[in-house]
């Protein structure tokens, strides 16, 4: 069994903000895989599928994004996934809009989500698929970084988005059919719509 999971934050007044790229990343893989998030379940949005020979469960967690483990750590362990079968969707400052990065575990990098579901599940070392948002240029970045992440992309990004959601998740299908080191080959040589 594995376990995709995409951080965000519930509710409507989030839904197009950078910081929920995850939860877009998964609801575009929901519809590639022809499934749906259809059950509420450990203070998260679930839905199930089968990908080759293993069952898939795809999460929203619905803790908001600062408690992310609340949700993700409980689920893994009911299910007994194993976190080397665990895939965790974030929008990272670190890349350029629309780039993807597949990696095996790591830091938090300052990402709350990250660092909640790092210490509930004990260790670092999920798989990680890291969204692209770019970051704020120019005076006082770093103080605008809170504001830039719970802000819609802009129009041209938006325009850009359904494209790279769809390479996005197209990514998460190879990591649960083919593994992390044949994804990681496949995409992280591409920047955005290469």
């Amino acid at each position: 069994m594995k376990l995709i999971c995409g951080l965000g934050n519930p509710g409507r007044e989030y839904e197009a903000h950078r910081h929920n790229v995850g939860f877009l990343v998964v609801d575009a893989l929901s519809t590639r895989l022809r499934t749906s998030l259809d059950q509420e379940k450990f203070e998260g949005r679930l839905g199930t599928t089968t990908v080759g020979d293993d069952k898939l469960l795809l999460l929203q967690p619905q803790t908001f994004m600062n408690v992310s483990g609340r949700c993700v750590a409980p689920l893994a362990r009911f299910y007994k996934i194993p976190v080397e079968n665990i895939l965790v969707i974030h929008d990272e400052l670190d890349l350029p809009f629309g780039r993807l990065q597949l990696k095996k575990g790591g830091g938090s990098g300052g990402h709350n989500g990250l660092k909640s579901v790092s210490e509930c599940l004990g260790q670092p070392d999920y798989a990680r698929l890291r969204f692209g948002i770019d970051k704020p240029k120019g005076e006082n970045a770093k103080e605008r970084v809170p504001g830039y992440v719970l802000s819609p992309f802009s129009k041209g990004e938006a325009s850009a988005l359904e494209p790279l959601l769809d390479m996005a998740a197209e990514a998460c299908e190879a990591w649960a059919r083919q593994g992390l080191a044949e994804a990681m080959n496949r995409f992280n040589r591409k920047t955005s719509l290469e």
